[in-house]
């Protein structure tokens, strides 16, 4: 999952509407990894406490069950292709499509765009409807 676009808003940075409830949804139901820019050497400490200026402390307390990843160019070379992900983020490079694309998972990848309403409560609906049918 990325951070900027997902949980916090890329303007005017803050806590994107409902992404209280959306963490405690995911963290019940998935296991979570970090794949963004700002833990991609496999330490989320500067993540989080970048976050703690966003999140209430049981809140951050929860974000520090996700788990970081490693990656150096492209946010698909922290994916486990052999697992049954899903990728949550605001924008993807091409490069990182066709790497979905190549490994048939490119259905893996939901596009979240925080300036629609109630975005988070439909990418958790989603992600229900996609847990049920797996």
């Amino acid at each position: 999952m990325d951070v900027d676009g997902v949980l916090l808003t890329t303007k005017n940075k803050r806590a994107a509407d409902g992404s209280v409830a959306f963490i405690e949804y995911i963290l019940s139901h998935f296991d979570c990894y970090w794949l963004t820019t700002h833990c991609r050497d496999g330490n989320a400490d500067t993540l989080l406490r970048m976050l703690s200026q966003y999140f209430p402390s049981d809140t951050l307390d929860k974000l520090k069950k996700i788990k970081p990843t490693i990656w150096t160019t492209l946010k698909t070379e922290g994916i486990d292709f052999t697992s049954g992900f899903i990728w949550l983020d605001d924008y993807v490079f091409q490069a990182e499509k066709d790497e979905l694309t190549k490994h048939y998972c490119l259905e893996n990848l939901i596009l979240v765009d925080l300036n629609r309403d109630g975005e988070l409560v439909k990418i958790s609906n989603k992600l229900h409807l996609m847990q049920r049918i797996t």
